[in-house]
């Protein structure tokens, strides 16, 4: 350890000492409720999980969990997952089986379970035992800057210190990694597990013969297993990444190794699912009879007790995912790991590319991603709109550990100004990210890729509910930005229509229950303006005089979701007005351009 001090290089020790001395600070003062604007997706489960364990020591929801969680929060847990428990009979016999395992009804009934991974509430724990609610944050700290280490400690290794650096900061700070540090919840933790498991497998790979001895032997490949097991069970998806480590082990001949390394994250999984088993009956943490509760929780009056799959298309829909998952608005690849696709491309046209283990770690992501598209082409972004691809997360450090010896920080410097096109406004206050998610993709730069209209209701502005799923002329309609208003009622005694705004392009996503051929629209406004409208095929242009409403058809073509189709209607008005401004006596302040009304004609009905 004091090898590695000694040879860390002055500015990356500066560094690292500025940015974990400030954020420490930041994490140790915030009040992390009214901050993180209260519970966002998976938070509940795990708050209550850690608070359970640093206090009540056990992992069981009683009321006094209810009691203590709603007293921080001034709301109860909502999306909480819970489970009914069980307890577990082991009997050994002298014949096959020769071990039979009961799971028998437990017996208490003011008491349930928590349905998530319990090694992330377990980590964080101590840390909020000692600093309460900040404890989740000073942890993520913590990762984010033991990752930090780690990857400038690699890149060090084979590059001058200038170029890793500004390499290392950028994977770290250039993507969406950044905002799951203001989640509370297991997602950052998978990614630092994922880094520093690589790092203790790799890192004797680029570095000088006979240099940091601990980290050069087989012990640091064991440990990696065994990070990499914790990380599998916390999310069965992560279970690839051990290929890597047994390709390479196998690749030199040493099978023995590779077995050994493949036992040990069996092992090291399997024990997770052990133990979850003890605390609950259950070995998955996911099984059983597990509910989410929104509103009404267990336990929070003397009656609240405990008391659809769609059929889905995985072939079908793997274009199109592909796709969404490379460059999609929300969740992209490219806008959302943007340093990522600099590792590979380095990778490329590098000699390291012969490298047999580089070679396993990039077909293994690709494989890991893959899958996620077959097994959940509907969800493959990990479900409740999030900021990128949550699943994807803790598959991104291993692109790091692709990247060759670095010349120059043109590299870093280009994943920087890639990357931060989508992130920066993220990375400003990622709190704010976190929470309203859906604002990321109202402004700038993100606005451009193609939206992943199959993934309606993953979509982030789900979080915005006033937006979304509206019923509009037998369609939904999700606005997905502000630069068009909900419908409203412009004729009554039920005429409705949208005004959209003059202020930018308003994108719309349109679902029906049946194909769409075409939208017949009228349209009417206040000033000259030309309006500018689409869904898919040919752009219309229509030249608008005030008063006078105009009828016309534009052209649908979308595709197949989830037993609906979706579609993208973008609409603009080059030009603008204030209705105060035109009416002194109207209260009405919004910037509008043209109001919409239109009807949506199946594909199977003539013009």
């Amino acid at each position: 350890m004091n090898h590695v001090l000694r040879a860390a290089p002055g500015p990356g020790a500066l560094t690292a000492a500025v940015l974990l001395i400030v954020s420490l600070a930041a994490a140790l003062t915030i009040d992390v409720v009214k901050t993180s604007f209260g519970v966002k997706g998976d938070e509940a489960t795990y708050v209550a999980m850690a608070l359970s364990l640093a206090y009540d020591h056990d992992l069981t929801y009683e009321r006094r969990d209810l009691d203590r969680f709603t007293g921080i929060y001034r709301s109860g847990p909502e999306g909480i997952f819970l489970k009914t428990g069980h307890r577990l009979r082991i009997r050994f016999r002298g014949s096959p089986p020769f071990v039979t395992v009961a799971a028998l009804p437990d017996v208490r009934t003011d008491r349930l379970y928590f349905g998530k991974a319990l090694i992330y509430p377990a980590v964080v724990a101590p840390f909020v035992w000692v600093f309460g609610m900040n404890g989740f944050l000073i942890s993520h700290v913590l990762l984010l800057f033991g990752a930090g280490v780690c990857g400038y400690l690699f890149l060090a290794a084979q590059s001058r210190p200038a170029p890793a650096l500004v390499f290392t900061l950028a994977f770290l700070a250039a993507a969406a990694v950044p905002v799951w540090a203001a989640f509370l919840t297991s997602d950052l933790f998978n990614f630092a597990l994922v880094f520093f498991a690589y790092f203790l497998w790799l890192y004797k790979e680029v570095a000088p013969a006979g240099q940091h001895r601990v980290l050069s032997g087989r012990p640091s490949d064991v440990l990696a297993a065994v990070l990499l097991g914790a990380v599998t069970y916390s999310k069965l998806s992560n279970g690839p990444l051990i290929v890597p480590p047994v390709v390479l082990a196998w690749s030199r001949r040493r099978f023995a190794e590779g077995a050994v390394l493949a036992g040990v994250w069996a092992a090291s999984a399997g024990g997770l699912f052990a133990i979850n088993a003890l605390t609950s009956g259950d070995f998955n943490y996911q099984g059983g009879d597990r509910k989410i509760f929104y509103g009404k929780f267990p336990f929070d009056a003397p009656d609240a007790t405990w008391d659809r799959r769609e059929r889905i298309d995985p072939v079908g829909r793997f274009g199109g995912n592909l796709k969404y998952f490379l460059i999609g608005r929300h969740f992209g690849f490219v806008p959302y790991f943007f340093p990522g696709v600099v590792a590979v491309v380095l990778w490329l046209r590098s000699g390291a590319r012969r490298d047999i283990w580089r070679a396993a770690i990039f077909l293994t992501v690709v494989g890991s991603a893959m899958m996620l598209l077959f097994i959940f082409p509907y969800t493959w972004s990990g479900g409740g709109g999030p900021p990128g691809n949550r699943y994807f997360l803790s598959l991104y450090p291993a692109l790091f550990f692709l990247v060759p010896p670095l010349a120059s920080s043109w590299p870093g410097i280009a994943a920087w100004a890639g990357g931060a096109l989508f992130t920066a406004k993220m990375l400003m206050n990622p709190f704010v990210a976190a929470k309203f998610t859906y604002e990321a993709t109202e402004r700038g730069f993100a606005r451009r890729p193609p939206v992943e209209v199959t993934m309606a209701n993953d979509l982030p502005i789900m979080l915005d509910a006033p937006r979304t799923h509206i019923w509009f002329s037998d369609v939904l309609l999700y606005f997905l930005d502000r630069h068009a208003y909900v419908p409203e009622v412009v004729e009554p005694p039920d005429k409705q229509g949208i005004w959209i705004a003059g202020d930018g392009r308003a994108d719309i996503l349109v679902r029906s229950e049946w194909p769409i051929d075409h939208l017949t629209i009228t349209a009417e406004t206040h000033i000259p303006t030309t309006f500018i409208v689409s869904m898919g095929r040919a752009e219309s242009r229509i030249a608008m005089v005030p008063g006078k409403a105009v009828t016309f058809d534009v052209g649908a073509s979308g595709e197949r979701g989830l037993n609906s189709h979706a579609y993208l209607l973008s609409a603009r008005s080059t030009g603008a007005f204030t209705p105060h401004l035109l009416d002194p006596s109207s209260n009405d302040y919004r910037n509008l351009g043209v109001m919409m009304r239109f009807k949506a004609v199946p594909a199977n009905q003539k013009r």
